[in-house]
């Protein structure tokens, strides 16, 4: 059997230096506040790795990801649609036009080549629209 040695007397004071440097507590979600904290550091991440998959910190985006992701999965309802259908109905809610989101997207024609399904929603628009609609980033993902 190899197993991993786990030296817990550098493991513990390490996690617990790296949560104090942090603005949110990495654990399980718990509760909506959590949650909208743990989202708010999310997007600050998004700003920071971008699309960019080769970024030092893209495993740690992943890992806050998934945490939002475990919390959306049991007490968010997101509807089981593709980003670019749950776009077009985020926008017939908000009674906005392609040409409203141009500029958060990259332009009226990257709009409708989203909506057509045409172009794929990429992390930077995903936080634009998040934003705008307050909602997690996953629904565009």
């Amino acid at each position: 059997m190899n197993t991993l040695a786990i030296n817990t007397s550098i493991i513990v004071p390490a996690w617990k230096a790296f949560q104090r440097t942090l603005p949110v507590r990495l654990t399980t979600i718990r509760d909506d506040a959590q949650y909208e904290q743990t989202v708010a550091f999310l997007n600050g991440l998004l700003d920071v790795v971008g699309d960019s998959e080769n970024h030092e910190l893209a495993d740690f985006l992943y890992l806050v990801g998934q945490l939002v992701e475990d919390y959306e999965n049991i007490h968010v309802t997101i509807p089981d649609a593709a980003p670019n259908e749950v776009l077009r109905f985020l926008m017939d809610q908000h009674h906005l036009t392609q040409a409203d989101l141009a500029e958060d997207l990259g332009g009226q024609p990257v709009v409708s080549a989203i909506l057509r399904g045409s172009r794929e929603i990429n992390a930077r628009q995903a936080k634009a629209l998040a934003s705008r609609f307050n909602v997690s980033t996953a629904v565009f993902m």
